[in-house]
């Protein structure tokens, strides 16, 4: 197999080369052929949301990313209507009740807006059942093919954390806007002049929130049933502050362009931004997603000025002088990175720039991290204790610390 094998359908559209993934997500070569769970990368981020067509219009307006397929009563789908977005390599779906009593509804009404499945793009999805069955997990949709005009996919689905899921597909043989039963759309949003093409180029990993005393079960989970690999692990004081505190470890696919820190609570004197995640969506699921940016100095400014809020970072974080020691020369001043609120960090590998929204829905539990790898395969673990204090200070505004 060729290293251009090792791309996904996303990313050969959105003409990414291996070079600019491994800069973006860390990016590592993998034998797939000595992988009993061969995970080529992320195929859509798939969400359950209280209105679709409204939700549509605020990811492409306040994050760049643009229609391309569609799918609803109009095209035989009666129960919901799905939208789907790109930006680069990252494919969005998002799902709206049209049906009262659908599904939907029913997922929206108890967790929010939120993430329902986590696909995967994988080479062979029967091959992947099967070692996932030999492992104990729960197959929730055998292999199968759907097929239309524009060719076949061949899908699965297994359960992980909650009520997440993990669609397995492979759609090597398929040229459509997405699958079959969508059709193509086109976007009628029109852009200011010199905008830029897209704020984010891929998806750099997404954190699951589990029940406390569970973290360490989905972490052999995925270990076992899909072959990821320990990549790093923060517990103790390394996520805590005076009040609150979490542990997480982190698994990751051969590759390292499908990544899941997997977080649960830790006992401490007050409510943890854990604890209330798993009370407002009502138990585990996806808490925030990591969008890979060349710029996030430039896609700060264009979400900001669409209306996106970002966690604020006091002034004592940037005038620190164990901080300009540590983080040495970056490519951005840090007077900017204070300007905007860019969080910086730096490992043995290189250094990131990272920042977080504030939750995006009604509900505080599903928020964004914009992240700029450069040579960094961390995730920020110089960055925890001022992160956590911000989210602290967010959780004391609203009631819920």
């Amino acid at each position: 197999m060729s290293l251009q094998d090792t791309l996904t359908d996303q990313e050969r559209l959105a003409e990414l080369g291996l070079d600019e993934l491994r800069r973006l997500v860390g990016l590592v070569d993998h034998d797939p052929a000595t992988d009993p769970f061969p995970v080529t990368g992320w195929d859509a981020v798939v969400w359950a949301v209280g209105n679709a067509t409204q939700a549509a219009h605020f990811y492409e307006s306040a994050f760049g990313m643009r229609v391309v397929a569609y799918a609803g009563p109009e095209t035989g789908r009666r129960d919901h209507k799905a939208y789907v977005l790109e930006s680069g390599a990252v494919r969005f779906v998002l799902l709206g009740a049209v049906d009262p009593a659908s599904r939907v509804a029913d997922h929206h009404r108890r967790h929010g807006d939120g993430v329902v499945d986590i696909a995967l793009e994988v080479p062979d999805v029967d091959r992947c059942v099967e070692h996932a069955r030999r492992e104990g997990a729960t197959v929730l949709e055998e292999p199968h093919d759907v097929s239309d005009e524009h060719g076949t996919v061949r899908r699965a689905a297994i359960a992980t954390y909650g009520e997440t899921r993990h669609s397995l597909v492979d759609r090597s043989r398929y040229d459509g806007p997405y699958l079959p039963g969508f059709v193509a759309r086109e976007s009628t949003l029109v852009r200011p002049p010199g905008a830029p093409k897209r704020l984010f180029q891929a998806l750099d990993h997404v954190v699951g929130n589990v029940e406390l005393g569970r973290m360490d079960e989905w972490v052999g989970f995925y270990r076992r049933v899909m072959g990821f690999t320990n990549m790093a692990e923060f517990i103790g004081d390394d996520i805590a502050t005076d009040y609150s505190a979490l542990m997480s470890k982190v698994v990751a696919s051969g590759n390292h362009r499908v990544k899941f820190p997997l977080n649960e609570p830790a006992v401490a004197r007050r409510k943890s931004q854990i604890d209330e995640y798993l009370e407002f969506y009502g138990g585990p699921g996806a808490q925030h997603l990591a969008l890979a940016t060349n710029d996030i100095v430039g896609t700060v400014d264009a979400m900001a000025a669409a209306g996106i809020e970002f966690l604020p970072t006091p002034a004592s974080y940037y005038e620190d002088p164990a901080l300009r020691a540590r983080i040495g020369e970056v490519r951005v001043p840090v007077e900017e990175l204070q300007a905007r609120g860019i969080l910086v960090d730096r490992d043995e590998d290189g250094y990131l720039l990272q920042i977080f929204t504030r939750p995006t829905g009604d509900r505080p539990t599903v928020f964004f991290e914009l992240i700029e790898r450069h040579g960094s395969l961390g995730f920020g673990k110089g960055n925890f204790q001022a992160l956590f204090e911000a989210i602290e200070r967010e959780q004391a505004r609203r009631g819920n610390f």
